[in-house]
């Protein structure tokens, strides 16, 4: 019987950031935390454990530093991360280099001011929604559907129909179920709700908070369109160019980042393989937790899908004490 090849793994380099962490914290005089997804990860309701643990390692702060990296998720959990942020720091600061985009964006509404580099962008907020009863895709994978893009095919039909009576909803739920529907409208709602009410963290002007969550739930005509400083202080957010040397080091803290989430493939043979990639970090001084996706992958040719066997993905923690680093794993239930 053939041996399976050795697993590959990503690298685990966290001298390598506290290095840099030390540095950004004397240049910027703060409290400084780090918060990066990989492509492949994103916001979701498990960080916020995570942003508890390293809080309550560093303490209740005066002035905290937040960079944040990340191509969104879920915006229940960037209202969880505000409200936890806003509880540690009087005054938070985001710092942007690169996206920052959709409930990342959230995250960064709930900060006092919004720091952006030359390559940095906020996007849209408006809500897509992968239901059980979604469309399916080629690989029989459920596909999300935003409210943008129901309201757009609606409004085409019904400038370009020529029976006036015709009802584009009859042919939209051939390939949309109306319980879909219903729902991304009703998360539409949800949206706005959690960008006032995380803007009202620090913002005290009610109108401008409402101006602002509606602009970027419904003023644009993408869900990434990208929003950068010159947008966002028209918006009204308090956004301001990040220093240059800041920025530097900033974008050398995402390459190690980077080089830790890069995706460690084991290929077993055409309908089999091994995955190990990193895929969440949340990271401040002396304290590293991170998300690891670490399982097998099966191709199940009757169903024309992947499916995942031998789960051993979990949540890491690495910690610094008395001079000795120790690594185990971050349980969260």
């Amino acid at each position: 019987m053939k041996a399976k090849p050795k697993i590959n793994k990503p690298p685990i380099l966290f001298s390598e950031t506290q290095k840099i962490i030390t540095t950004l914290e004397k240049r910027l005089g703060t409290t400084f935390m780090t918060y990066w997804d990989a492509p492949n990860g994103s916001v979701c309701q498990d960080d916020v454990v995570t942003f508890y643990a390293l809080l309550r390692h560093l303490g209740k702060q005066k002035d905290l530093t937040l960079f944040l990296k990340s191509d969104g998720g879920t915006g229940t959990a960037s209202l969880r991360i505000v409200h936890l942020l806003r509880q540690y720091c009087e005054r938070l600061t985001v710092v942007v280099p690169l996206n920052c985009v959709s409930a990342a964006t959230m995250i960064a509404l709930g900060a006092d001011e919004i720091q952006m580099g030359p390559l940095a962008y906020l996007s849209a907020v408006d809500t897509s929604l992968t239901h059980d009863l979604s469309p399916i895709d080629l690989n029989n994978n459920r596909v999300s559907v935003s409210l943008d893009e129901l309201t757009r095919i609606i409004n085409l039909w019904r400038k370009e129909a020529k029976d006036e009576g015709a009802n584009p909803y009859a042919s939209i739920f051939n390939h949309i179920h109306p319980l879909v529907i219903g729902a991304v409208d009703r998360s539409s709602s949800l949206s706005i709700r959690l960008c006032n009410e995380i803007l009202s963290y620090h913002m005290t002007d009610k109108k401008k908070a409402e101006r602002i969550s509606r602009i970027l739930n419904s003023d644009y005509p993408w869900h990434s369109y990208p929003i950068t400083i010159k947008e966002a202080q028209r918006v009204g957010l308090n956004a301001t160019p990040l220093e240059s040397d800041v920025n530097s080091l900033l974008l050398e803290l995402h390459e190690v980042y980077s080089e830790m989430g890069q995706r460690a493939v084991t290929d077993f043979d055409e309908a089999n393989y091994h995955d190990n990639e990193i895929l969440n970090i949340i990271e401040g001084r002396a304290l590293q937790v991170f998300y690891q996706s670490d399982k097998d992958w099966h191709y199940r040719s009757e169903e024309r899908r992947w499916i995942s066997l031998n789960d051993n993905s979990s949540w890491r923690r690495i910690e610094k004490k008395a001079g000795k680093i120790a690594q185990s794993v971050f349980h969260l239930r």
